[in-house]
């Protein structure tokens, strides 16, 4: 399990690393009903940041592709979104 401060600086670069990607942020956008001021003003919100993390847990292709540009291991998104808010509600049944 990740600490907080670990898990709020991964949901950071996964807000950073959306924020860089032209083609997903409008999906993201689209999908959230966010704007790009709330974007903006979500940086370093931990309930952003889960839900940002959640978008990117979607897809695997996102999930590569985050973990690539951060070098990270593919099980580290998951493990930062349980340990943000509301990561340990989920429930997939």
């Amino acid at each position: 399990m990740l600490s907080q401060e670990m898990a709020e600086t991964i949901g950071l670069q996964a807000v950073a690393w959306l924020a860089a990607q032209d083609e997903l942020l409008p999906v993201f956008l689209g999908a959230t009903g966010a704007s790009e001021a709330d974007f903006r003003v979500g940086l370093e919100d931990p309930d952003f940041q889960g839900s940002v993390l959640d978008f990117i847990l979607m897809d695997d292709a996102w999930v590569s592709a985050f973990c690539a540009a951060q070098g990270l291991g593919p099980e580290v998104p998951m493990q930062a979104r349980q340990a943000l808010p509301g990561g340990g509600q989920v429930h997939w049944t």
